[in-house]
């Protein structure tokens, strides 16, 4: 299998250092974690949940930026959205840093071995050697 089209965590398993579980539980984690811009505007009493929906359906039919969309509608600021952005930003859980977090692999063999993906990746270099 190339490289070039694997994902990291499906690096991890096929070097056999995570299971395919922590693969999972690392996702959900960052799911749980890593906020979406509507959400943050709401918790901020920004936008209502009618507000949000309205952005997410032009979003799907124009294919356009959340705070694009959300500033052109006049529902918020691009001083807003530099905030929503910048709070999205510093809270962000990296895929590498939820399996650490869940113990799944050491900070130091995740940051070695995500060092050696990228290098593998954006070399195109085959795994299987071949």
């Amino acid at each position: 299998m190339v490289i070039k089209y694997m994902l990291f965590g499906q690096y991890l398993l096929k070097q056999g250092l995570i299971k395919s579980g922590d693969t999972i539980n690392a996702r959900i984690m960052q799911l749980k974690n890593n906020r979406r811009i509507g959400d943050l505007a709401r918790e901020r009493g920004w936008l209502t949940d009618e507000e949000i929906d309205k952005i997410l359906v032009i979003q799907e039919e124009t294919l356009e930026i959340f705070g694009e969309i959300a500033v052109k509608e006049e529902l918020l600021t691009e001083t807003q959205i530099e905030e929503l952005l910048k709070a999205q930003k510093d809270s962000y859980l990296f895929f590498g840093e939820a399996l650490v977090q869940l113990g799944a692999i050491s900070d130091e063999d995740m940051k070695k071995h995500l060092k050696l993906f990228n290098k593998l990746k954006y070399s195109s270099t085959d795994l299987s050697g071949s």
